[in-house]
């Protein structure tokens, strides 16, 4: 051996001699003192977010700035790891952690021959240096990094080892770990690299800053001749692949983090945050849905904005903004998780409780005119009173006078109970509600009510919306029965679809859908069934701001349409879901006009669901067939036999209905006076329905103002039945005047207290109400 060897060997022996003897000691003590963590547990990693099918949604960094996505030794190609063991270690699996035979080559190559410095360093010692922080570039690092690699053999299995570095080497930039590389250079999991990609991410790390490629460019010359020379040693090591040898000279393109996707924003956003720091997050999203419906929005708000439309949402898919990169309409909110009033998109759930309480069926007629509930008087959006109308029509005209007539008759479950037991949350408490909760006085998020959509399309259950292909089905809440979710179901099918939108052609696939406009036209909704989804569609302004152009069926429902005809174009297979009838569900006929179970006397009658044990039974007295005096014309009274007469059918509305089909052009035929000499005989005769007070209004304190105490009046008004002319007004035993049928009558209120007033029509039936009167300054 020359003089000059012997002097770097001494050199290299002095430096790091005393080192080596602390190294041997840590390697027999470390391991017995220390207990050994799991290696992945050494380092933060990134998040990759993928979508139903595994594309990727987005990678995030690490906590220190990295791309750093950690997956199992199982997840990554054999042919990147059989090209990284030719590249770096071709004994890793022989060898101890150190290989004397590649240190010496190393040290002889640097410190003798001066040539390009070799570390002879296998995985095992390279994968302490990113460990523990070693300088390997002196000698005493050397050695440090040895103790250490041993030290690693000793606690944990080969494959952990190489499947902790194959995570953490690095690969250029701020790149760690081959799952990023492969996510980023090539756009795929590292389970599906081709040998081209394996070959040219395994000589990397050997030199990462001068080799990483850049964004949409070839690779470089020093990465191409070393890729170059790998390939030449792989086909000499596997010959089998001679006929794939022109796959090598193929171009590859490139990407670079800059080029990763940013896909649904504010669903990834919403799985981030839930997701505790997990490396890979798989969604549950369709991601040609989510592209069908970004396009969409964005056509649809770009063609709106002249009304002041700026922003909406529609989870398969989810945009929780027009824009998540606009600031000037806080694109970055997450509308789908905001608080919002629902508007009228609550009462097919008003109307499911009815039907399994037994309030109503599907052909039940309801009132829509002028109504009290206590100090609550509802109106329509439009303004106007209908008349009668069955359940389901009020249900998709979107009365609010019948919705809430129907809530105010439920017991428990309510649905402020309803709401709760959904999981519905930040309610407030049922009194700040009362009646106004019917109609959007609450409000939920986006998520909330999709729920509560899903659990008419799950037989009643609802269960909360999942993102997440790996979280657990919860097994839900029944908040319905079987038969109400169908039947509600069967009614918002008949749904038709926007005037504008009539004549389209519509698809294959039932839509069972319903709209909301909240006060104040703050937010215009939309959301419906249709196939496997249910869709839910927002029109509004993240602050607040009304626009009279929010109005659910003229804003939300088209943009809805839009929607479900662009799916149903794209999914041609798409099928209807199975929906049973539940077996105790059935039919039965009813009186068209009452809804009632037909009496004698009912000209026409109509089939309607039928829940057994719940449904209202009750037999129609509507139709009533009464005997008109053939002389006079008037209504013949008891003993009949005594005069001629002949039998004539009335359908026998209360006043306020005849009022409203006279204002409607339809008025109805109502039956004539008694005869004078009747008058004894009253009580023998079938009559209508009994007068009911509307005003003074019941639960309710008056005010009387004391510098016009005795000036005031108080409206007495009250419905009757048909063939009333007049009605009787008492206070106390105090007779106050009389009204025709359907009018009112001023009361001068003098004195505060409590005072019976009471209501009798001509044909003796009366209704009474208690109120209460008070003075203030």
């Amino acid at each position: 051996m020359t003089r000059s060897i012997r002097r770097a060997m001494v050199r290299w022996l002095r430096r790091g001699g005393i080192v080596a003897c602390c190294g041997v000691a840590a390697l027999w003590l470390l391991p017995r003192v220390i207990p050994h963590q799991p290696l992945r547990a050494r380092f933060s990693t990134s998040t990759a977010a993928y979508d139903a099918d595994g594309g990727l949604l987005r990678l995030t960094l690490s906590a220190d700035e990295k791309y750093r996505v950690w997956v199992p030794l199982d997840r990554i190609s054999p042919l990147l790891v059989d090209a990284t063991l030719l590249q770096e270690d071709r004994r890793f699996w022989l060898h101890p952690g150190v290989n004397p035979l590649a240190l010496a080559r190393g040290a002889w190559r640097t410190y003798v021959v001066r040539a390009r410095r070799q570390g002879g360093s296998t995985i095992t010692m390279q994968l302490a240096r990113i460990l523990y922080g070693i300088r390997s570039s002196t000698p005493a690092g050397k050695l440090v990094q040895m103790g250490r690699a041993l030290e690693l053999e000793l606690g944990y299995t080969k494959r952990a080892i190489l499947e902790a570095y194959l995570n953490l080497v690095p690969y250029g930039g701020n790149l760690e770990g081959a799952a990023a590389a492969s996510l980023i250079y090539f756009g795929k999991d590292p389970s599906r690299l081709t040998l081209p990609e394996a070959l040219t991410l395994a000589v990397l790390p050997q030199n990462p800053t001068r080799r990483a490629p850049n964004a949409g460019e070839a690779p470089g010359v020093g990465l191409r001749a070393a890729r170059a020379r790998l390939s030449a040693r792989w086909q000499a090591t596997h010959p089998e692949i001679e006929d794939e040898a022109s796959l090598m000279k193929l171009a590859i393109r490139i990407g670079s983090p800059g080029e990763l996707p940013f896909r649904a924003p504010h669903l990834v956003d919403a799985v981030l945050a839930d997701a505790g720091g997990a490396p890979e997050v798989h969604t549950t999203l369709d991601r040609r849905l989510q592209a069908l419906l970004e396009r969409q929005i964005r056509g649809y708000v770009a063609a709106q904005a002249r009304l002041g439309v700026h922003n909406a949402m529609d989870v398969k898919a989810l945009v929780g903004s027009a824009d998540f990169l606009n600031r000037d309409i806080a694109g970055q909110v997450n509308g789908t998780r905001a608080k919002r009033s629902p508007g009228s998109t609550l009462k097919p759930f008003i109307y499911a409780l009815g039907l399994d309480q037994g309030v109503l069926h599907p052909m039940t007629v309801l009132k829509d005119a002028p109504s009290a509930f206590g100090a609550y008087s509802p109106e329509n959006f439009d303004g106007r009173f209908v008349g009668p109308l069955t359940a389901k029509d009020a249900l998709l005209r979107s009365r609010n006078v019948p919705a809430v007539y129907v809530a105010s008759h439920l017991s428990k479950p309510d649905l402020y109970d309803f709401l709760q037991m959904a999981g519905v949350s930040g309610l407030r408490s049922r009194e700040y509600y009362g009646l106004a909760l019917v109609l959007g006085g609450g409000s939920l998020t986006m998520e909330e009510l999709v729920a509560l959509y899903g659990a008419l399309a799950n037989h009643g259950v609802v269960r909360p919306v999942r993102y997440r292909a790996n979280q657990r089905v919860a097994a839900g809440i029944r908040v319905l029965s079987a038969e109400a979710s169908y039947v509600t179901l069967d009614m918002l099918k008949d749904n038709p679809r926007p005037g504008d939108l009539s004549a389209a052609t519509p698809g294959p696939l039932s839509v069972y859908w319903k709209t909301g406009t909240s006060y104040g036209f703050r937010d215009a909704w939309t959301i419906g069934i249709f196939g496997p989804y249910i869709l839910a569609v927002w029109v509004g302004n993240f602050d607040g701001a009304g626009n009279p152009a929010f109005v659910g069926v003229q804003m939300a429902a088209p943009l809805f349409f839009q929607v479900v005809d662009a799916i149903e174009a794209q999914e041609p297979s798409l099928a209807e879901p199975v929906r049973s009838v539940p077996a105790t569900l059935t039919v039965v006929d009813v009186c068209a006009a009452s809804g009632e179970l037909p009496n004698v006397d009912c000209p026409q009658t109509v089939p309607t669901w039928f829940i057994p044990g719940k449904s209202p039974i009750r037999v129609s007295t509507l139709h009533q067939a009464l005997l008109i005096d053939d002389r006079t014309g008037l209504r013949a009274c008891p003993p009949y036999a005594a005069r001629r007469a002949h039998r004539v059918v009335y359908e026998m509305w209360g006043s306020d209905m005849l009022k409203l089909f006279q204002q409607a052009g339809l008025p109805r035929r109502t039956p004539p006076p008694f005869d004078p000499t009747c008058e004894t005989h009253l009580a023998e005769s079938p009559g209508g329905p009994r007068p009911q007070i509307t005003s003074p209004l019941r639960g309710v304190v008056y005010s009387l103002r004391a510098k016009r105490l005795g000036q005031e009046t108080i409206t007495l008004r009250a419905t009757t039945g048909a063939g009333v002319r007049e009605v009787y007004w008492f206070v106390g035993k105090s007779f106050v005047g009389k009204a025709p049928s359907g009018g009112s009558l001023a009361w001068r209120a003098e004195a505060p207290g409590s005072f019976m007033v009471r209501a009798v029509d001509d044909q003796g039936q009366a209704d009474s109400r208690l109120v209460e009167l008070a003075v203030v300054p």
